[in-house]
């Protein structure tokens, strides 16, 4: 397997907690630079291009809150998009479909992302 589709490892498993702070990290989207984030929802871990579907904007309302109050919905804080934090689809709002999902696992209390056909990680 090349090297570039291997588990990028991301965080400590502790460092998601269930509807708190995200964790943001860099990837490369369809040939750009975006941002990302990750996040734990009914104790699971999930991650998104940080990427409203109305307008691509980034969607935390402070540093790396992009949940609503409750931590039951992910929100843009410019346009007021509702997404739902275990699948990214739309919940309510201007959407246009869903959050750009990407795909994560946990092992040994570490949380990796994994790199798909049009998403890898930055080059150094």
């Amino acid at each position: 397997m090349p090297e570039s589709n291997t588990p990028q490892p991301l965080c400590n498993s502790a460092d998601l907690v269930e509807g708190g702070l995200a964790v943001p990290f860099d990837v490369v989207y369809a040939g750009q630079t975006c941002r990302a984030f990750a996040i734990r929802f009914e104790g699971q871990p999930q991650a998104y291009l940080n990427r409203c579907t109305h307008v691509a904007m980034e969607l935390d309302w402070q540093p790396n809150q992009v949940f609503d109050d409750r931590g039951q919905w992910l929100l843009c804080a410019s346009h007021g998009a509702a997404y739902h934090p275990e699948t990214g689809e739309c919940a309510g709002g201007p959407c246009r479909g869903g959050l750009v999902k990407i795909e994560v696992s946990e092992h040994a209390a570490v949380v990796s992302w994994h790199p798909a056909y049009n998403l890898a990680p930055l080059k150094f």
